[in-house]
This record gives C-alpha cells, structure tokens and sequence, in this order.
C-alpha cells in the first residue's frame, strides 16, 4: 500500500513529546485552547478561593464588632436579645467558616505555592545541570540538589515578601456588618487580603522546604541488594507498570505515538510469560502501578479487562492503582483540551478506574477508617453507591457527578492486608494531582489525608512489613534528563515532604512506582525505592523489553530484605 494505516501517521504524534518538542506542543496548545474555558477554570480554581479565603477575616471581625457592640449596651432588653442571636449566628457560623478558609488556603497552595517551589527548584538544578554537566558525579548532583533547593527558598521567599509588601496597602483586615452590605466595596481589599495571606506563607514555607529539602538524604543508587536470610518467609512479586492499554488494535500510545509498539499485543505477550513463569514457581502478588490505560476511555478498560480474564491465576494476585493516564487526561489526541473542575468528564474517568480496580481486587483490599483501621473490602465500601454510580455513567450530569463527590479519594489508600501477623502487606496509594488540562495531567500529589490515613494503618499493624505502592517518582533521582519537562510535572509536588513522613517505617517497607518508564532501584534515606520500567513503551514492536520479579524477606531484625531482582525479558514481534 502507498499509505498502510497499520503504521499510523502525524496523527498519532499529536500529543507525543518523544515525536514533537514541548515547544510545537505549546504552540499547537495556545492555538487550539479556549480562552473562555480557561479564563473560568483559572476563576473557579484560584479567583474563588482567594476571594473566600480573604473574605473570612472581613467576616470575622464584623462578627465581633457586632458582638462588642452589644456588650457595651446590655442594659437594654433589645441589646441582650441582639446579643444573644450574634452569639448564636457566631456559634454556628464560625467553624463553617473557618473550614471554608482552611479548605481554600491548602487549595491554593496545592494549586501555585507548592508547585511554585518545585518548579524553581528544578529549574534550577536542570539549568546547572547544563552549565556544569561535564564531570558530573553522582556525590556533584546531590550537592547540586542541596544547593538548588536552598537557591530556590530564597529566591521565592525574597520574591513572595516583595508582593505581600506592595500589596499591603490595599487589604483591609476589619470591617463592620455595614461594610459587608457593601460588598463591591470590599473586593479590592478582599484579593489584596488573599495575595499577603498567600504571600506571606510562601515567603516563610519556601525557606522551611529549602532547608529541610537541603538537608534530608538525597536519593542514591541502591549500594547493595539484601542477603536474603535462611529460613524466612520470602515473597514473589511481579512489578509491572505503564502498560498503556489502547482501545485500537492497530492504535498507537499518546506518549510515543508511531514510534512506540502499537496495539496490545506486548501486553498480551507479557501475560503469557507470567502465566508461565506463574506455573513453574507460583508468584505471591503481581503489582501494576497505574498507567493501565493509555487515556481511560472505555475501549481500554474492556481490552485490560478481557486480557486478564484470560490469566484468571494471575489476576488472583494482581494489585493495580490508578495512574494519570487512567484518570486525568481529558482528550488524548489534543493536549490543549480543559475540563471545567465541575466537569462530570474526570469524575466519570475516575469511576471507571475504581469499578476496574474493584473488578479485579475488589474482594481482597480493604479501605481503612478514621483509627487506621482496615474495615470494609473495597467492594463492600462501594455497595451503597453502587445505583448512583451507574445512573451517573449512564446519564451523567453536574448533579449526579457531585452525588458521588468525594468517593474516589475516599478509597484510598486501600491495603491488602497481610495474610498472618509479621507478613506482607501491600498499601495502594491514589497520587494524582488534581488536574483538569490534559498538558498538566502528568502532576502528583500524595495529600495529607491521604497521608495520614496510611501513617494510621501501618501503626495498625505494628509487626507487618509493607510494599507502598504509588503512581509517580517521590522526586528526580541521580541521573542526567534530557529536557526540562522531563524534570517538572512529573514527580510529585510534595516528593520531598512524603519521603520525610516515610522515614519513620523505612526498616519494614518499600516503596514501588512507576510513571517516567525508568528502570531505578535507589534508596532515599533509609527508603528503599522501586521505579519499574514499562513492558510496553519506549520501544517499537519488534524491540526486547522487560520488567522484573523482585524478591522479599522479613529479617531476624524485623526489617525487609530486598533481594536481587529477577530480570523477565519479553521479545518483540
């Protein structure tokens, strides 16, 4: 044929960052973007909450203003009545509004200060890295990153602190019930309270993370594999991640476009190398750390699905999270697309991604409760909203999408929980920012709930040695990037912040992920971290690629050992 479509063409290389620069990317994205639909996303994310959250002192002091008021008048009858229903409305309204200004402050800071630091930080580092990147050692990165991180502290607080002084003289901390009437009067000073508020917390958390950043252990290669102790219980695990499912049988990735494998059958050749492997030496566990689907889109999920029922052994023992591919892009050919934050679009990706995770583990991970508490199993937890989750995938609908609000991140993290006292358990853990764009869909996050939640479960099970499972990379490891975007969204946010709260179960757990398809197998610290390459992507179809099946063993000491990993190559066609 002139033009054989089994071989794709510039199509397919749309969104590909291995076919097109970030820059074509860029520019195709200004192009293509709605101006309007960006304009509203950036009111809903950021103008809202800043006006909320520089709302709330305004409203506060009114509140006992009034309340002073009335004290000052309490000989009259009317005063004391006035009194009472001020104190009333201040009782029940004050930790309404204390949440509201709570929920939007972190909201922000999810949104720009956060991702302000990280983004000067490695931009930072990646342009040192240029300047200096001939006899770069591993010991000349980790100062290098040490020296980045405190560069950028103080280049954002100095920078954060001139904002809040020039906008000082525009906010206004006080105000009387008769100023809130008039509230076009207020919305000046109202931004101008948020701005400082924000400001002033960036200009003092950026030093904070600087330092703490600067002198926590920075990831290095792993020195040594564990000894593998006689005589004690020693666990198999597959870990696969990335797969990238396509909905297409000729269909190439987002990432890769043509010149990645296309279609499933890697995927299917994968599965029938581990059904082998399976029935010689059993597996105990076969982790996918997320990226199941190339863009979440139903055909996907049906083609994963169908692959697994034909390996029911080995789906006895898969454990899967979600990764960005499976819940945040919105359009997979165009990266300029945004969906509102009240598109019921990402909630219907996510419920599609918890009914396939339920499908396959559903009767064996547990969600934990409010004490760390492993209660119900996930299909159990997610029994009571099993009608609404149909009718909203079915009809959809702003109204049915916020009936199941909140349902999605409940879950996790999920664990499974260990078969005896001292074994293995597995905690699967959600790390996907909130994001709505398909450029940024890349962005992790691991929340503080979410945090604590796990902190609460592994003090559950004081004697069990965990595998932390995540979508994303805590932070860049020790090695040399290419480009810039391969350094920023990408990595969680908060890396550094979740490997410090890790430190204290470091001796009894390892952290596996995926995402940047990088074979790595480092320690940050006492951590001992797990990257796993992708069986699928970065090689065309007649390329070898691989994964590994990595061994465990709880110690004498009460520590898990990680042995050398056994290395699974699967040939291409």
């Amino acid at each position: 044929m002139l033009l054989d479509p089994r071989d794709g063409d510039f199509e397919d290389n749309a969104a590909s960052p291995e076919q097109r620069s970030l820059f074509a990317i860029v520019g195709s994205l200004l192009v293509e973007i709605s101006p309007a639909k960006l304009l509203f996303a950036w009111t809903v994310s950021l103008l809202l909450p800043g006006l909320l959250l520089g709302l709330a002192p305004l409203v506060a002091s009114a509140w006992i203003s009034s309340l002073s008021q009335q004290v000052l008048a309490l000989s009259e009858v009317g005063a004391v009545l006035a009194l009472v229903v001020i104190v009333a409305l201040g009782w029940l309204g004050g930790r309404p509004l204390f949440q509201i200004a709570e929920t939007n402050f972190w909201s922000l800071n999810a949104l720009a200060v956060q991702p302000s630091y990280a983004f000067t930080r490695e931009a930072l580092g990646h342009l040192a890295e240029l300047l200096w990147r001939t006899g770069a050692t591993p010991a000349s990165r980790i100062r290098l990153r040490r020296n980045c991180s405190i560069g950028a502290g103080m280049l954002l607080s100095a920078g954060a602190a001139l904002i809040a002084v020039l906008s000082w003289p525009a906010s206004q901390w006080t105000a009387t019930v008769n100023d809130l009437v008039l509230i076009h009067r207020l919305v000046v000073p109202t931004f101008a309270n948020a701005v400082v508020l924000v400001s002033s917390y960036l200009a003092v958390a950026s030093l904070a993370w600087s330092v703490a950043d600067a002198s926590m252990d920075q990831p290095a290669d792993l020195a040594a594999f564990d000894a593998t102790p006689l005589g004690g219980r020693c666990w198999r695990l597959a870990h696969l991640s990335d797969l990238h499912v396509v909905g297409e049988r000729y269909g190439f990735r987002i990432e890769s476009g043509t010149a990645g494998p296309r279609g499933n059958q890697r995927f299917h050749r994968v599965l029938a190398r581990l059904a082998e492997i399976h029935a010689v030496d059993p597996l105990d566990h076969v982790l996918i750390s997320g990226d199941m689907t190339d863009a979440g889109r139903p055909g996907e999920w049906a083609e994963f699905l169908d692959a697994l029922a034909g390996h029911p052994e080995l789906a006895a023992r898969i454990i899967m999270l979600p990764g960005n591919h499976d819940v945040n892009v919105v359009d997979r050919t165009n990266p300029a697309r945004l969906d509102l934050p009240f598109s019921p679009g990402k909630r219907l990706r996510q419920m599609r991604t918890l009914s396939a995770i339920a499908a396959v583990q559903g009767d064996r991970v547990r969600v934990i409760d409010g004490s760390g508490k492993p209660s119900a199993t996930l299909n159990q937890a997610l029994a009571p909203y099993q009608d609404r989750i149909v009718q909203f995938a079915q009809h959809g609908g702003v109204r049915r999408a916020v009936a199941i609000r909140g349902l999605f991140d409940d879950q996790f993290p999920m664990i499974l929980p260990p078969d005896r006292d001292g074994g293995l358990g597995i905690a699967i853990l959600n790390s996907n920012a909130e994001t709505h764009f398909s450029f940024t869909n890349a962005l992790g996050l691991v929340s503080e709930a979410q945090t604590r939640r796990l902190e609460a479960a592994i003090r559950h099970f004081p004697t069990v040695c965990w595998i932390i499972a995540l979508h994303h990379h805590l932070m860049e490891y020790p090695m040399p990037v290419k480009t810039f975007a391969e350094r920023i969204g990408t990595a969680l946010i908060n890396g550094s912040w979740f490997v410090r709260r890790l430190q204290k179960f470091s001796d009894r757990s390892v952290v596996m992920h995926g995402h940047r398809h990088i074979d790595w197998i480092g320690t940050c610290g006492a951590s001992k971290i797990v990257s796993a390459p992708s069986p699928v992507m970065g090689a065309a179809d007649d390329a070898v690629t691989y994964f590994y099946i990595h061994r465990m063993v709880v110690g004498p000491d009460r520590k898990l050992c990680l042995a050398e990993p056994e290395r699974v190559e699967i040939a291409g066609s």
